[in-house]
């Protein structure tokens, strides 16, 4: 159905916040003033995103480092 809209955390916000703003933006579809200080958020979260996902695949490298180091001093253990 095209009618049927998603109701999203950031527009729970906003309503929170000033019911009129989500009126305007939401029903209305009147564009926000803020447009400059929303795309740096936008970038600000895409950039962290990208951190958090890097972060995680270095963690999972870091084990897979820890894991062959054991696995190498076991070898040299049982070679002695």
């Amino acid at each position: 159905m095209k009618d049927d809209h998603v109701i999203r955390a950031s527009e729970l916000g906003q309503y929170t916040f000033c019911a009129k703003a989500w009126w305007l933006g939401s029903v209305e579809g009147v564009p926000s003033a803020n447009v400059r200080e929303m795309d740096a958020g936008h970038s600000a979260h895409e950039q962290h995103g990208r951190t958090v996902l890097l972060s995680a695949w270095l963690g999972r490298v870091g084990m897979a480092m820890v894991g062959l180091g054991l696995a190498l001093l076991v070898l040299f253990l049982l070679m002695r």
